[in-house]
């Protein structure tokens, strides 16, 4: 059995009195394309933050093959210089060219060479079809070439993991195929990916499995050829009722 990259351990999470996330437990392995749906305030993306850290659980333990990932700030950087994050809000340095953007992280994380750096952007950012706007602003950019930037730029950090939070949600309906084409692509190199998504389409065609979440748990976790034809759970077959009449 191949060993969990992540491992998510009776992981909970409140804001006040409100519990978002309840008791998850999960394990991602190497090579797999775990797509997370579910209703808005499901608690999706709040476990793709807790997951990366950028959020911390209220109670449960997160592993990086089989070792906590805990609070001092040197690890945390370790750990998400090799679990990546894009977001749905692309996050990029306005303030930098596209090329900028690419090697910023690179050069201060991982300390290597600006020749490297350089040849890591212009090779993801061709990956993208984002290498003829290296001398760009974000200002001069559509959403969908934002949001392909900062792919190229997680991409840089040559991530284990990379985690997608709602990565079209911001876009523009004709901007969407141009993100998503990037991601099946990404599916197809075997980057261990987990994305939260409503693009049930995409959902059913690429991931290797699929889960469905439903008031702060995870109320079904399957391949999609299941979730999708035959989901177990009533509550992931109402969500998925207009889908399925489709």
């Amino acid at each position: 059995m191949d060993e969990a990259i992540i491992s998510v351990c009776n992981l909970s999470k409140s804001f006040g009195k409100h519990e978002v996330l309840r008791k998850i437990d999960i394990e991602v392995k190497k090579g797999e394309i775990i797509c997370i749906v579910g209703s808005s305030g499901s608690g999706k993306s709040t476990f793709l933050r807790c997951i990366n850290r950028l959020e911390h659980q209220t109670s449960g333990k997160i592993y990086y093959h089989n070792r906590e990932v805990r609070d001092a700030q040197r690890e945390i950087n370790e750990y998400r210089a090799k679990v990546g994050m894009v977001f749905q809000s692309f996050n990029l340095f306005n303030n930098m060219t596209v090329l900028q953007n690419c090697m910023i992280c690179t050069r201060k994380v991982l300390h290597i060479s600006k020749a490297e750096a350089f040849d890591r952007a212009i090779s993801h950012l061709k990956e993208v079809g984002m290498a003829p706007y290296i001398n760009a602003k974000p200002a001069q950019l559509s959403g969908g070439q934002k949001q392909r930037v900062a792919i190229a730029r997680a991409l840089c950090m040559n991530p284990e993991v990379l985690l997608f939070d709602e990565p079209t949600s911001a876009l523009d309906p004709e901007m969407v195929g141009e993100v998503l084409n990037v991601m099946k692509h990404l599916a197809t190199t075997g980057l261990t990916m987990l994305i939260v998504t409503h693009e049930m389409a995409f959902a059913r065609d690429v991931s290797t499995r699929t889960i469905f979440m439903d008031r702060g748990y995870v109320a079904e976790d399957a391949p999609p050829s299941e979730l999708f034809s035959n989901p177990k759970n009533p509550r992931t077959r109402e969500f998925l009722s207009r889908y399925l009449e489709g």
